[in-house]
């Protein structure tokens, strides 16, 4: 069975942030940290994994996407800062 993901990613701490969804959570931050896909990621930075769900059904995963895009920058904050308060990259270590 796939897994679905919901994530966000920021440049530091209460800065830049960015909302994506994918198939393959491992795969899609390794593109942006390399910055092999060119777009807002690449052109301010942002890399640094701060937050993610799984969801077993793409189309919940797209919806939660669309839906948090539109949310205020401050309830992504919260959010982030709710699951992983120190801001750390939580994909630093993969490989």
């Amino acid at each position: 069975m796939k897994t679905y993901y919901v994530y966000i990613l920021a440049n530091k701490r209460n800065g830049t942030i960015y909302i994506g969804f994918t198939d393959d959570l491992q795969r899609r931050i390794r593109e942006h940290k390399e910055g092999s896909v060119s777009g807002f990621t690449a052109r301010y930075n942002v890399h640094k994994l701060m937050y993610y769900e799984e969801f077993k059904n793409s189309n919940d995963a797209f919806l939660r996407e669309r839906r948090m895009k539109k949310w205020k920058r401050t309830w992504k904050i919260q959010l982030i800062e709710k699951e992983n308060p120190q801001w750390h990259d939580l994909a630093k270590d993969w490989e």
